[in-house]
């Protein structure tokens, strides 16, 4: 008599399908999770390097606190340019 268990020549089930998909799916969206995370942290340090003295943010900062009104106007002005391409 032989104890060896046969090994199943059918396709694999609906179920073991599901569980397969819901694996990769798992996966895919842990790789994603990891990589939003990652282009967060490179965004906010480059705000953070931004903002220090002598940056870009910061000389932004400078003009609109000196004129407010003309830091408004480009600023729909360049909203008129970029709407307009669309």
């Amino acid at each position: 008599m032989s104890t060896e268990i046969p090994e199943s020549t059918s396709q694999p089930g609906m179920a073991e399908r599901a569980i397969d998909t819901a694996a990769d799916v798992s996966r895919t969206i842990g790789e994603v999770a990891g990589g939003l995370h990652a282009a967060v942290d490179r965004f906010t340090s480059t705000i953070e390097e931004s903002r220090k003295p002598g940056g870009a943010l910061a000389t932004v900062a400078a003009i609109t606190r000196e004129a407010p009104l003309a830091s408004l106007f480009v600023a729909f002005l360049f909203g008129v340019a970029v709407a307009r391409r669309r």
